[in-house]
């Protein structure tokens, strides 16, 4: 009874307000929502704020701290190879560590301290290499002017003492090669404490320097000269040099250890404390960062969960409510407009009375019922009307098949005229001389009953009959061709033969039989054919057409001046097709005869017995029998030009396209 109720209730308001209802409902709920994830946005924005912070400060210490142990290595490689690239990166590094602890004490607020304190060790590291690298200038100078100085000079003298040696050299031999043994030795020593500095090879360099001394003066005893006594008194000398040389060097080793020890390796080691101290700070403040964000998290999503939970259950309440207002008249809707599609015209639309959308659907499906009965007894009369117009249709078909019949009687009988037209005149002429010949015969039978019948008389009676004869003759003769030309007016094929010939050599003989009627005319004939142009089609047909032209030239282009050239050619189209072309150099036409040229009975020579069959004849042969196409190119004064395109295959049929084509 409630949900009825509430059903009724709803459907008052428009479909769209309902919607609307719950859209608003939504709309609050993601207001709510935004509104909390705003607060929680806010703190969580300072966490991570703090968190980012606190990573970038990391990643910074991490990074200072590998930078400290390249310049740590890099320093003792140095010592330990004193390369002016590596020189060069050091300072590179120096500058870089120096740079980036003054901005970073400036820009973070975590470790401004430490990095102030960290930045003040770095420099006292930097100054204990620079002073070592002095020392190990001191170094350098002090090998070559303490060692490797006396040492080549030493090395010189030993050449000048053995170069002039006693009288009796095999005395000062032995102390000499204990003296060169020394040498070496010390040499070797020297060499080694350059690289190790290890207080080993210095007291070997002194034993050998001490050697070196101690076999002079029994060196001096046996010299042979003056100049061997000073050399051996400048070995002495160099030897204690060299002996003075290696106290500084090993004073400078030391100091160089020393610096190396504190300035280097305990300033890193100081470096090192300050960035794990920092590190530590560093991890603290993350940690509560941490903390502060999970704590705001879990808040939001409580209060989000509660919120969303609450108006997710309000709004789930009014869409069912909306949705059974809306699905419960549109069921109703559904079944009635089934009943109408299945023809149940009679069941009436239930909800029509509602002021909502469905009642307003309901009221339109109501009248759309209304209009079916209607549209039935609409259709019903338009059948009617329907197989009305269907008898109209076949009367005004049974019409037109009686006017196309009539177009081809109109047009048999124009045949019909211009045959009886054309025959007409023979037929004529030949019986107006049967009918003067039998008023004649009827004359001289009288006169010869009679016995009035002269000599003179018979005579010029037998002369009329010869005569008349002639006449009748000639035009019995001439209607006779014009009823054979009009009979091949059709084409008639069945009684051509086809056959395999050679076109150049049918050509030649078509002109062979010409030649009399051209000579008499005075037109010369130029051929021009193409040899090996085999064809499969009607020779005799072929031969028709080009008689015709040839005879329409001697007849129509040259009737006005004796003489004149007509050419003809032949030549291969694309593989499967000839081209013939018929060509004078008469008088030629005009537009517009050349436009009527090929209409059946049209001529411009009827007055000297013209049929106007001849070029229609052509026509028909070469389009229907021969299966190819003729075109006329004609001017006033610039002669004529027909042109055939044949097939080399024949078509099989009238009208068919050749198997070649």
């Amino acid at each position: 009874m409630e949900g009825r109720y509430l059903q009724r209730s709803m459907r008052a308001w428009p479909i769209r307000w309902r919607i609307l209802a719950i859209a608003a409902l939504n709309s609050a709920l993601a207001v709510v929502l935004i509104l909390l994830i705003w607060d929680g946005a806010q703190v969580l924005a300072r966490a991570w704020a703090d968190l980012r912070q606190v990573r970038q400060t990391e990643r910074f210490l991490d990074q200072l701290d590998r930078d400290t142990e390249r310049l740590q290595t890099l320093i003792h490689r140095y010592i330990g190879q004193a390369h002016p690239d590596v020189l060069a990166r050091i300072g590179d590094l120096r500058d870089t560590l120096i740079g980036r602890l003054r901005v970073q004490a400036r820009l973070d607020p975590l470790i401004a301290a430490p990095a102030e304190r960290l930045r003040e060790v770095t420099e006292r590291f930097i100054d204990g290499f620079s002073a070592l690298r002095d020392t190990r200038a001191r170094i350098q100078d002090t090998y070559e002017t303490g060692l490797a100085q006396p040492a080549r000079e030493m090395s010189g003298l030993y050449a000048m003492i053995e170069g002039r040696g006693a009288a009796d050299p095999t005395q000062i031999w032995p102390p000499l090669a204990k003296s060169r043994e020394s040498f070496h030795a010390m040499m070797l020593a020297a060499n080694a404490f350059q690289v190790a500095a290890s207080t080993e090879a210095a007291d070997e360099m002194r034993r050998a320097a001490a050697a070196i001394r101690r076999t002079v003066p029994v060196m001096l005893d046996l010299a042979a000269s003056e100049v061997q006594r000073a050399a051996l008194a400048a070995l002495d000398a160099r030897a204690a040099a060299f002996g003075r040389g290696v106290d500084a060097l090993a004073a400078e080793f030391a100091t160089q250890s020393r610096l190396l020890r504190q300035e280097i390796d305990g300033n890193a080691d100081a470096m090192t404390a300050a960035i794990e101290g920092m590190a530590a700070h560093v991890r603290a403040v993350e940690h509560a960062a941490q903390a502060r964000f999970d704590r705001t998290l879990e808040s939001a999503a409580l209060k989000l969960g509660a919120v969303a939970l609450a108006f997710v259950a309000l709004v789930a309440f009014v869409g069912m409510a909306v949705s059974k207002s809306i699905s419960d008249p549109l069921r109703g809707l559904s079944g009635a407009m089934r009943a109408i599609a299945a023809g149940d015209y009679a069941r009436r639309v239930p909800g029509a009375e509602a002021r909502d959308e469905i009642g307003a659907m309901a009221a339109a499906v109501e009248v759309f019922r209304e209009n079916a009965i209607a549209r039935l007894r609409a259709e019903e009369e338009l059948r009617r009307a329907k197989e009305q117009a269907e008898a109209t249709l076949g009367d005004l078909r049974e019409a037109q098949e009686s006017l196309i019949e009539a177009e081809k009687l109109a047009a048999l009988g124009g045949l019909v005229a211009g045959v009886a037209h054309e025959v007409n005149n023979p037929v004529g002429i030949s019986l107006t001389v049967a009918s003067t010949l039998s008023q004649r015969c009827a004359a001289v039978s009288a006169d010869l009953e009679a016995g009035q019948l002269r000599r003179s008389q018979l005579l010029d009676f037998i002369a009329a009959v010869r005569e008349a004869s002639k006449q009748l003759v000639a035009n019995l003769l001439r209607a006779g061709d014009l009823v054979e030309s009009f009979k091949q007016v059709a084409v008639d094929r069945s009684q051509d033969n086809r056959r395999r010939f050679d076109l150049g050599q049918t050509c030649e003989q078509i002109a062979a039989s010409l030649r009399p009627e051209l000579r008499s005319s005075r037109v010369a004939l130029d051929l021009d054919l193409a040899p090996g142009i085999v064809m499969d089609s009607f020779p005799g047909p072929l031969g028709q057409v080009l008689t015709n032209l040839f005879l329409n030239a001697v007849r129509h282009g040259f009737r006005d001046r004796q003489g004149g050239t007509i050419g003809l050619s032949a030549a291969p189209l694309g593989g499967d097709r000839v081209v013939l072309t018929v060509s004078d150099d008469g008088v030629g036409m005009s537009e517009e005869v050349a436009r009527r040229a090929f209409e059946p009975f049209f001529t411009t020579r009827r007055d000297s017995g013209g049929t106007g069959l001849g070029l229609h004849l052509a026509f028909n042969i070469v389009t229907h029998q021969l299966g190819g196409r003729i075109t006329l190119a004609s001017a006033p004064g610039e002669g004529s030009r027909f042109v055939l395109t044949l097939p080399l295959v024949a078509p099989l049929e009238a009208g068919a396209p050749s198997r070649a084509a």
